[in-house]
């Protein structure tokens, strides 16, 4: 891999960008987000996004006769990656000649795929083949991972090194665990205590960072939820949520603290202290350097496993992620069979998100999801927007304002995106989320090469076939069409309500 991206280097590729899903891309770019860019390597860009806006944005970004694109894919098969592929196979095409274009692609993913044999077709540069017994998000330390940050220029090195360290620690079979003190296995002990909470009711897994490592959350987010959400049981990763007053929190969160050495002060480490005070249990996790998230990676995935045995669930599988692909796929059937858009099964909402409209909308809001609430819900918002500071920003203005005034944990999530993460847990885990889908129109479609609907109509089917989905398993769904700009819209939902009284801790969510 380091012999590849120094080639890579050396031709003068200015920018990689990873076209890829879930399990092939959250652990890349969360590590990309932690490590910053590094001078002279390529800059790595991932794009796990079907809308139009963010494809034309990273378009816009690239020179394309001077990127390398990274088709990643563990079963080859990913609709995503695969009409990524064709749009910006046609526009290198276009800029340096059918011949010369597949060296400007390479591909990661299981050998013998329908990736494996399209990369071979299209002459890409090189397939890197994984080893096959590895699910997607217990990939990051394989090509899956390690291959994007090597072009980029990071040291996998001792990312390794510092995985393999915790490796050792936690190594026994399981039938030796019984005769070791648990506090020697690191993994052994944090799964032991996340899955013991989550049986005793504290099943609201919330991460706490210093702000260098807060992207890690992303990357946990989706090895928690996908792994443990299942069977009607599961753990709620709870990432990126504003920090509160210890008073605002029920009695189902557990947090868990990750700090950098040199972020000792954080806001973090003093919230984390706020609430062990109070009584919440918390546990802290002190990096000395970025390059340790190697180990925790490991610790995290050998935990997983753990926490999923003591919770009954088999934490290798996703059986209800493919729920909503199906959905998505028999749309689209029907859309080339009829040459119509996809029925859209309430994705245009009648609530839609103006000034004079947020004060109705909100009482609409309220009384679908809080009215049903009980203690232990949570609300996912889940977003098919754009992923932009603003809208990073204005969703959490709102989650914040839901914490603070409805005590209701929340999770956030962009679309499609979350399909591949917390989409499992959504469907597949305890019956205790209500869903606010966010979307909006698209200014601008964009052609897909080749095939009969855009990538707006893709996104759309998407969206629409996940709230087919959800409903199909009675959960609670509002669909809001946001105005423009979408962030100025959240914000005034966000604003509305922060104007409200705020519940009692003893009223409603935690009754």
């Amino acid at each position: 891999m380091e012999t590849f991206a120094e080639r890579i280097r050396r031709e003068g590729i200015r920018h990689a960008v990873l076209l890829g899903m879930g399990g092939s891309s959250l652990g890349p770019e969360a590590l990309r987000m932690c490590f910053g860019p590094v001078e002279g390597r390529p800059e790595l860009i991932v794009l796990d996004s079907t809308l139009p806006s963010r494809i034309r944005s990273v378009s816009q970004l690239i020179d394309s006769a001077h990127t390398l694109f990274i088709v990643s894919s563990k079963s080859g098969t990913t609709i995503e990656t695969n009409m990524l592929y064709r749009y910006f196979r046609a526009i290198t095409e276009a800029a340096i000649g059918a011949a010369d274009a597949g060296s400007r692609f390479v591909a990661v993913t299981d050998a013998g795929t329908p990736l494996d044999s399209l990369a071979e077709r299209d002459g890409f540069r090189h397939v890197f083949r994984n080893p096959p017994h590895m699910g997607g998000r217990y990939s990051t330390l394989s090509y899956f991972g390690l291959l994007p940050l090597a072009i980029a220029g990071y040291d996998i090195q001792t990312l390794l090194e510092r995985a393999a360290h915790i490796q050792s620690s936690c190594a026994g079979s399981m039938e030796q665990l019984p005769s070791r003190d648990i506090a020697d296995n690191p993994g052994a002990w944090l799964g032991a205590v996340i899955g013991a909470l989550a049986r005793a009711g504290r099943d609201k897994l919330t991460l706490v960072t210093s702000p260098s490592l807060e992207p890690f959350g992303l990357w946990t987010e989706q090895l928690i939820a996908e792994s443990l959400g299942k069977d009607g049981v599961g753990i709620v990763p709870v990432v990126g949520e504003p920090l509160a007053e210890p008073s605002t929190y029920g009695e189902d969160r557990l947090f868990i603290c990750l700090t950098l050495a040199d972020e000792e002060g954080s806001e973090a480490t003093r919230f984390v202290q706020r609430i062990t005070d109070t009584g919440h249990p918390a546990i802290t996790y002190e990096i000395e350097s970025v390059s340790d998230i190697g180990g925790e990676i490991f610790r995290w995935e050998f935990a997983t496993a753990l926490a999923g045995a003591i919770i009954g669930v088999q934490p290798f599988d996703q059986p209800d992620v493919q729920l909503a692909k199906d959905l998505t796929q028999s749309a689209l059937a029907q859309f080339e069979s009829n040459s119509r858009a996809p029925a859209q099964n309430g994705l245009r909402s009648s609530l839609r998100i103006c000034d004079e409209t947020v004060p109705t909308m909100l009482d609409d809001i309220s009384t679908a999801l809080l009215s049903k609430s009980k203690p232990g819900d949570y609300l996912a918002i889940l977003a098919y927007i754009e992923q932009t500071p603003e809208t990073d920003s204005a969703l959490f203005a709102l989650r914040r304002a839901i914490l603070e005034h409805w005590r209701l944990p929340t999770t956030a999530g962009y679309g499609p995106r979350y399909l591949h993460s917390t989409g499992q847990l959504h469907k597949g885990g305890a019956d205790s989320v209500a869903a606010l889908i966010l979307t909006k129109s698209h200014d601008t479609d964009t052609e897909i090469p080749g095939a009969s609907y855009t990538f707006g109509e893709l996104a759309d089917a998407q969206a629409s076939s996940d709230i087919a989905a959800l409903e199909s398993r009675s959960r609670r769904v509002t669909v809001v069409e946001l105005a423009d700009p979408a962030s100025a819209a959240i914000r005034s939902l966000a604003e509305h309500i922060a104007k409200q009284q705020p519940l009692q801790k003893n009223e409603r969510i935690h009754a």
